[in-house]
């Protein structure tokens, strides 16, 4: 039987919660699509009751609705709590990035979704700063399983760091964090059979799928976002060669956030598993890139994955 939606609650995935210390919140497993109260607010989630709980059930606790400003205060005091590694801070970071994207990217209001974006952002960005080895982590806890939202940030985590590493200011990290996490946004206007088809697309399909960047635009025009933000939604799959689409720009046309996006989003996709290819190792994936496709790229941009890709094998010995 197909999960039903229930409004009243939202979903809360396991590793956004830390094990063996008080969790503020009711939290309910679903069990036979109905919330079934699995853990009062005060409890403590064991860890082995969690590790129990992980290899027999879906991933996913689930909050009440009213209670999701008190799950984003957690986050907030995990992620800046000086009792947890840098790679715990990482993996509570990205799963409880994963629920909110995952949300925006079923949500209608277009508005909302793009200001509770922003706390994911500040996040990553703040931890960037704060401590650089759990962008490292981050990176490495891809599951490199495809899907739309673990997709969008995957290629937020990669386009922050190569944008950290080639100067950008905080501003401009914000405007950039969030371009990437709504780059395909136009995705929602093309059929889901052709999103989710297994193999490659024909013709008419490939057709259809070109104009997703076209698509984003008109969402993102209609609604608060930023020329940043649109043009990363509009660019990213232009090309330094000038043959991208869907406006065929020439190099100095592109803007700077969209080369980086373009750059991320591909590494995402030649390391992530698909239906109809394997994942490359990152470096193979890189050394593709530079032999295969440089011309599509900024050559400075392209150096610089080259280094970010550098100090995530230092950190996480990938």
């Amino acid at each position: 039987m197909a999960e039903q939606h229930d409004d009243r609650f939202i979903k809360v995935r396991l590793n956004s919660l830390h094990a063996n210390a008080p969790i503020p919140f009711d939290l309910y497993v679903l069990i036979n699509n109905k919330q079934i109260h699995y853990l009062r607010a005060g409890g403590n989630l064991e860890q082995e009751k969690l590790s129990k709980f992980e290899s027999k059930a879906p991933d996913n606790f689930y909050v009440k609705i009213e209670d999701r400003a008190a799950f984003k205060t957690y986050v907030h005091e995990k992620i800046n709590s000086g009792q947890l590694t840098s790679k715990e801070k990482a993996v509570i970071l990205r799963e409880s990035s994963l629920t909110l994207i995952e949300e925006l990217f079923e949500s209608e209001d277009i508005n909302r979704a793009l200001n509770e974006s922003k706390p994911i952002i500040n996040h990553l960005i703040e931890l960037m700063d704060s401590e650089p080895e759990a962008m490292s982590h981050l990176v490495g806890l891809s599951s490199h399983d495809f899907y739309t939202y673990t997709h969008s940030l995957d290629v937020g985590v990669y386009s922050l760091g190569l944008a950290k590493v080639l100067g950008f200011s905080k501003d401009d990290l914000a405007h950039m964090g969030q371009g990437a996490i709504f780059h395909d946004v136009g995705k929602r206007q093309v059929s889901i059979e052709i999103i989710t088809k297994i193999g490659p697309l024909n013709d008419v399909e490939w057709a259809q799928m070109q104009k997703h960047p076209q698509y984003g635009l008109v969402i993102l025009s209609e609604h608060n976002a930023s020329d940043e933000v649109k043009a990363c939604c509009f660019e990213h799959h232009e090309s330094m060669a000038g043959n991208g689409y869907p406006q065929q720009l020439q190099p100095h046309e592109i803007h700077p956030m969209a080369k980086i996006i373009a750059l991320a989003d591909t590494f995402d996709a030649l390391t992530t598993q698909r239906s109809y290819n394997k994942p490359m190792r990152p470096a193979a994936a890189l050394d593709f890139m530079k032999n295969k496709l440089a011309s599509r790229y900024d050559p400075e941009m392209l150096r610089a994955l080259y280094e970010v890709l550098f100090h995530m094998q230092k950190t996480t010995g990938t």
